[in-house]
């Protein structure tokens, strides 16, 4: 099949230009001055399907970096599969997921890795990728790193949080970082002090403050910095590249920012909730079904920080400075009835996660309505830098030709209304941004090549999504 999309204006991370974009298959053959022929062929005439995006963007689909699919957590796991989940992403313009495969202690990687392939594969509407988390790292898992690489997993995740369910300690997190320097894989990291953290909790929870609130409370911004500074320490001891996920406090930004002034090899991510949510909103947080529940539907962690503050305003002017280089979801959902509700009395048992695979395009979109980013920049924090960040550029993350064909057109002219009944694909009864209005529109997706989402709605199948084999991050020095 050869599709043509004509007209529009294509949008790389390194400029924008009017043209015409031919695929062939599910590559794109060619990026063309708008009417150009192709060996004196005219093109349009010599094509299966053509797309009028006059008026609309064509932009590089969108790569969400960090996702937790039928996730066990919290006694319970996360409402989303794969099949789902990677529907909701297409909609919302994100045609490659990268997951996590989980190792806990006393489990072998190769196992976990395993039945997340199982998960998985025939399953997915887009195409994935995995990292790994090490959940315990004793010497068979250091052993099992050696051949992560040779299955495209070349970045894995350790835990500084979450004692007795993935928590490493600072002797385990060393020998996991030489490791990594030795074999070139990116050390992911959850950045925050669990031991200290569950003081706090214990002790708020026996003064009665159980709400949503408190779990901001308990898991301070403190807490973060102090994970980001040390981690970041290691990581300049054994010489190995480290990204923390979900950066939520201004304090971590500087901590990261202080390290790559030094030309140290570490990079950071930030997600939706932390550029527009904040811990006041959750503080407000109240319904006639819920009552001063309903703020356990933003429970995440690293948490909603104070927009008093100044923490969101401080992240989208991290992505402008590249402090922080990308967005990522941490989608991670759970219903509100059967799984957020488990810690009612108790915010220590509600399970941690929002989900937002769908809006992650839109939401950051809509920053470049504001002011906050250019039109280059929301393309590179939300597609060309995943995509080398975990490598996968040059067939992900940009419009040129040989580059797999995902494509999306979005139409600023148009409109998007986020909430349950509106745009929500996600398996949750709720949204986290219900309400939330954006200008502009998903009109639509191509996965390699093939149109999974157009002006009717999804029209993708179960199994479109392809295993992605990742080489080695393309940032590192």
């Amino acid at each position: 099949m050869k599709t043509l999309i004509k007209n529009g204006t294509v949008v790389n991370a390194t400029g924008t230009a009017t043209a015409d974009v031919l695929v062939d298959g599910e590559t794109i053959a060619a990026v063309l001055a708008p009417g150009s022929t192709l060996l004196g062929f005219d093109l349009e005439a010599n094509v299966d399907t053509v797309i009028d995006a006059a008026g609309k963007y064509v932009i590089p689909g969108g790569i969400d970096a960090h996702t937790h699919m039928e996730l066990p957590f919290g006694g319970t796991a996360a409402s989303d599969t794969f099949e789902t989940g990677t529907r909701a992403a297409a909609w919302g313009g994100t045609t490659t997921i990268v997951d996590f495969a989980v190792q806990r202690y006393g489990e072998r990687v190769q196992d976990g890795l395993a039945a997340w392939h199982e998960k998985a594969a025939g399953n997915c509407a887009i195409d994935y990728g995995f990292h790994q988390i090490i959940g315990g790292v004793d010497k068979d898992a250091l052993a099992a790193m050696d051949g992560l690489v040779d299955e495209g997993i070349t970045s894995f995740k350790l835990f500084m949080a979450y004692p007795g369910v993935f928590y490493s300690d600072d002797a385990q997190i060393l020998r996991a970082m030489q490791k990594s320097a030795d074999l070139g894989l990116l050390t992911m990291m959850h950045a925050e002090n669990g031991p200290a953290i569950d003081v706090l909790v214990e002790q708020l929870v026996a003064e009665g403050k159980t709400d949503p609130y408190f779990h901001g409370v308990a898991r301070a911004w403190q807490m973060e910095e102090e994970a980001t500074h040390r981690a970041i320490m290691i990581a300049n001891l054994t010489g190995a590249p480290l990204y923390i996920v979900h950066v939520s406090a201004k304090q971590a930004v500087a901590q990261i920012a202080a390290a790559r002034d030094q030309g140290q090899n570490v990079f950071g991510e930030t997600c939706p909730q932390y550029l527009y949510l904040s811990l006041e909103d959750q503080l407000g947080a109240s319904s006639d079904e819920w009552g001063g529940f309903e703020g356990a539907k933003w429970v995440c962690s690293t948490p909603l920080r104070s927009r008093e503050e100044g923490h969101q305003h401080h992240m989208w002017r991290s992505l402008r400075t590249n402090d922080i280089q990308m967005v990522s979801t941490d989608h991670c959902p759970f219903c509100m009835k059967g799984q957020k509700e488990l810690g009612l009395g108790d915010f220590s048992k509600i399970p941690n996660g929002i989900g937002g695979v769908e809006h992650r395009m839109d939401l950051i979109y809509q920053g470049v309505v504001t002011g906050e980013l250019t039109l280059e920049r929301w393309v590179e924090v939300t597609s060309t830098t995943p995509a080398r960040m975990f490598g996968m550029y040059g067939k992900k993350g940009v419009i040129q030709p040989g580059a797999d064909a995902d494509l999306v057109v979005y139409d600023p002219n148009g409109h998007t209304s986020i909430g349950v009944g509106k745009t929500h694909h996600m398996n949750m009864d709720h949204s986290a941004w219900e309400g939330f209005e954006i200008d502009g529109h998903v009109d639509t997706v191509l996965s390699r090549g093939r149109v999974i989402v157009d002006e009717t709605g999804y029209v993708g199948r179960k199994g479109d999504g392809a295993f992605v084999k990742r080489g080695l991050s393309q940032y590192l020095i």
